[in-house]
């Protein structure tokens, strides 16, 4: 075999390759660039030319196999206001207490007189939240304890359990003035220890007392009287949305409409579910 092409074959082979050079086509005579300029390649002359495809319609008859097909995720969701939040292992009751502290985190810390952490089975299969202390509950450092928390434990009695069975907390550990509701920002600063609370209680089912709970855990604005009375989900947990005892206070006849939703969440916990009014039927004097 020669030791080099021809004269005729490398002049042609010369002009044909410059040729290629001059419309931009260099990567596959790389040793050729190499030896001819004495310097490196760079990265855009390795890089083959990308022209792009012109747009064809898809035929109906195009099918994708299994093997092909392509998982299209949804879009992403709005920022949740529990995002920060993350499971903590070998989290406890005593332990979010403990880094909860004495709270100066929002505004409600000025006017408050006792914390109100949450009162209750720290195993309970039934939790209840309510939206913030009141008065004699910001006294006593207990949720649910004034004339709405009497009704409430009638309620539970209803329902044939006790109050030590299940467990009572709020959005907001802090009373809010003049018991007004919690406001966005001190809603978005106390709510991760209540998430970390239910994380830690794990129970099977949650009771949002009142609207200013249920559109906390649910993250929407909708009025109560939208999903009153419905399952919905919270983290893979039944949540159902009921009427505030205050509220019942103040409009008895809705009382018969939280009984029957109370009936739904015993049907649930395999709790005997009785006919009738319950036995917080009348409002206590």
């Amino acid at each position: 075999m020669p030791d080099r092409l021809p004269d005729a074959l490398h002049d042609k082979l010369s002009k044909r390759l410059s040729y290629y050079e001059d419309i931009g086509i260099r990567l596959f005579y790389r040793d050729r660039l190499v030896a001819r300029r004495a310097i490196p390649i760079s990265q855009e002359e390795l890089l083959p030319k990308i022209v792009p495809k012109p747009n064809v319609p898809q035929t109906p008859s195009a099918s994708v196999t299994s093997s092909q097909k392509v998982a299209i995720l949804p879009p992403a969701p709005k920022v949740s206001l529990f995002d920060a939040v993350s499971r903590i292992a070998d989290d406890s009751l005593l332990k979010i207490r403990e880094d909860y502290g004495e709270c100066t985190r929002c505004k409600l810390h000025s006017t408050r007189n006792k914390i109100v952490f949450g009162d209750g089975n720290p195993k309970a299969e039934l939790v209840f939240v309510g939206e913030g202390p009141g008065r004699d509950e910001d006294a006593q450092g207990l949720p649910f304890v004034g004339r709405a928390g009497k009704l409430l434990t009638q309620m539970i009695e209803a329902m044939g359990l006790q109050r030590s069975d299940v467990y009572i907390c709020n959005v907001v550990k802090c009373r809010p003035p003049e018991n007004r509701l919690p406001e966005p920002d001190e809603i978005k600063t106390c709510s991760p220890f209540l998430l970390r609370q239910l994380d830690v209680i794990a129970p099977r089912v949650i009771v949002c007392l009142g609207a200013c709970s249920a559109q906390t855990l649910l993250e929407t604005n909708r009025g109560i009287s939208h999903f009153r009375g419905q399952w919905l989900d919270f983290r893979g947990r039944k949540l159902m949305a009921t009427y505030h005892p205050a509220y019942l206070l103040r409009n008895p006849a809705a009382k018969a409409d939280v009984w029957k939703d109370l009936q739904k969440v015993m049907a649930v916990l395999g709790l005997e579910v009785k006919k009738g009014k319950p036995a917080g039927a009348q409002s206590p004097s």
